[in-house]
């Protein structure tokens, strides 16, 4: 059960394929470390790909005003920030969010201990619903 003083927010949208940025990113060391020390697990390699339905686009946008949990990086790479989430109510995960001009507002990568995509047997175009906690 959820302590009365945590928010959350629910947002939806279909999986889709990425560039395979995510799996670049998650494979970094000082990535996997302050993943594992900041959120409590070492990331699977890659990330899922969500497009955001409209209304979900919007709520996104709010959590540019909510504190975020910053993953830093050395010299020469981009900054991420991340939320606690769960997916379909039962894998602990998070969305990261990279901030590098142009990256898409309607899109989140989902990073987790596993292999979501497996995990769900979710194709492109399957809806999901993360769950963001504060």
């Amino acid at each position: 059960m959820k302590p009365k003083s945590q928010k959350t927010m629910l947002l939806e949208g279909k999986v889709v394929s990425g560039k395979s940025e995510g799996t670049k990113f998650t494979s970094f060391p000082w990535v996997k470390k302050q993943i594992t020390e900041k959120l409590g697990f070492t990331p699977y390699l890659g990330t899922l790909n969500i497009e955001l339905n409209r209304d979900s686009i919007r709520l996104r946008k709010a959590l540019d005003k909510k504190e975020a949990i910053e993953i830093s990086p050395p010299t020469g790479f981009c900054r991420g920030i991340c939320f606690r989430a769960r997916l379909r109510n039962i894998v602990d995960c998070a969305i990261i969010i990279p901030e590098v001009s142009g990256y898409s507002e309607n899109i989140v990568e989902i990073i987790a201990d596993r292999n979501l995509r497996e995990t769900f047997q979710l194709k492109d175009g399957g809806f999901v619903q993360i769950e963001i906690t504060f």
